[in-house]
Order: structure tokens, then C-alpha cells, then sequence
């Protein structure tokens, strides 16, 4: 499940997308058209900022803008980014691994083949799709 700040980032994100020929764009904005709080934004947004997915202008004219176009902007980058591993067991994910307490054998582990698929058909979707997509449906 996506949590709450991940979807807030989306929000985020779209609204930039769809108000790019404004130029950057005020946080106060964002949050008042999306409903956010401005200091749960504020961090969103820094953190989409020190991963390159955004860049910034202070003073006159200033606020938040895209780094790359919305194409360019996977969904499986933006939701590890915020929520970590996208896989549902430690034991499958690729760039959080860790060994599941429980499990005696991996290569016997039917869960562990299971959630693999899992992962595997749910990665496949999240990388190939872009806040394009989101933007094309809104």
C-alpha cells in the first residue's frame, strides 16, 4: 500500500507536471490546490529535490519545478524513493534484501517463489510506467 506520503508526492508532481509553463511554483500553492499540509510538503518535496527529481529557485519567481519530463519519471523510482521497497518480503526484494527469521530454506520457501513472482510482475508494470501515464488518465 502506498502510504500517505508517496501519494502526496504524486499529487505534488502532477500538479507541477500540469503547471509547467508557470514556471516554479510555490509550496503554499501545491498545498492549497492538493489539500496538503505545508510542512508535510516541504519534506516531500526536499527529498524528490536531493534525488534530482526536482530542482528549486528561491526569491522572486521562485518554487519548485521538474527536473526531467514526466515521461522521464518512473513510478518504481518515486515510490522506493518515499517508501522504501517496493517488494512485499525482505527476502525478495532486490535493493533491500534480507533473510526472512522464519524461513529455514529459500530455495524451498514456496512463499519466497510466490512473492517473487509477485515482485517480479509488480516491477515490471511500476518501471514501465512514468507520471506520464498518471497525467494522461487525469
Amino acid at each position: 500500500m502506498l502510504s500517505k506520503k508517496t501519494q502526496y508526492a504524486f499529487h505534488a508532481l502532477i500538479y507541477l507536471a500540469e503547471n509547467v509553463d508557470k514556471g516554479p511554483i510555490l509550496i503554499s500553492e501545491i498545498a492549497s490546490e492538493k489539500s496538503i499540509s505545508i510542512k508535510f510538503l516541504e519534506n516531500i518535496l526536499l527529498e524528490l529535490k536531493n534525488a534530482g527529481i526536482l530542482g528549486s529557485k528561491k526569491g522572486k519567481g521562485g518554487g519548485y519545478y521538474l527536473m526531467r519530463t514526466p515521461k522521464e519519471i518512473p513510478l518504481a523510482r518515486i515510490i522506493r524513493l518515499l517508501d522504501g521497497p517496493i517488494a512485499l518480503l525482505p527476502c525478495v526484494s532486490l535493493n533491500y534484501y534480507e533473510r526472512c527469521e522464519n524461513c529455514k530454506d529459500e530455495a524451498i520457501c514456496g512463499l519466497h517463489e510466490v512473492m517473487s513472482k509477485v515482485r517480479d510482475a509488480t516491477l515490471k508494470l511500476l518501471e514501465n510506467k512514468s507520471l506520464k501515464d498518471i497525467l494522461t488518465r487525469e
